[in-house]
């Protein structure tokens, strides 16, 4: 039996660095080309911004659908054949009104669908359905 000869163990001593030195050589000029030099060379005198107010965010109408079916316009009771004319009348006052639908989970989709349909035939053009985030479901 040939057991292996002395040079073999040497040559696998031995590491060679070549490819880690290239792989080290390219990342570096990598990062030479990715960063941008900050130029200070110029002194400039730039012009000043007139300041300016921020804009207010905008006013979100709530309407509630609760889960025994009643309706609430901003923490109001109200009947669905009276919404469709109280959200006319805020649209006149507010052209950018924007309607938000927080449905119960528990309400019926006939109670949800009959706001949505008011909330359309009062000419409403931004409405959101709020929802509440799902808990992660374990994965099968």
């Amino acid at each position: 039996m040939k057991k292996c000869s002395k040079s073999h163990h040497h040559a696998l001593a031995e590491l060679n660095i070549t490819p880690l030195l290239d792989l080290a050589f390219v990342l570096l000029v990598i990062f030479i080309i990715t960063t941008t030099p900050i130029v200070n060379d110029l002194e400039v005198d730039l012009p000043n911004a007139a300041k300016r107010a921020k804009e207010a965010k905008p006013k979100e109408t709530y309407v509630t659908v609760g889960s025994d079916g009643k309706v609430f316009l901003n923490k109001e009771e109200i009947q669905i054949a009276q919404l469709q004319q109280k959200l006319v009348d805020l649209r006149l006052d507010d052209p950018d009104l924007n309607v938000v639908i927080r449905g119960s989970g528990k309400a019926k989709y006939q109670n949800v669908v009959a706001v949505m349909d008011a909330i359309q035939q009062a000419n409403v053009g931004k409405i959101n359905l709020a929802t509440e985030p799902m808990a992660e479901a374990p994965i099968k």
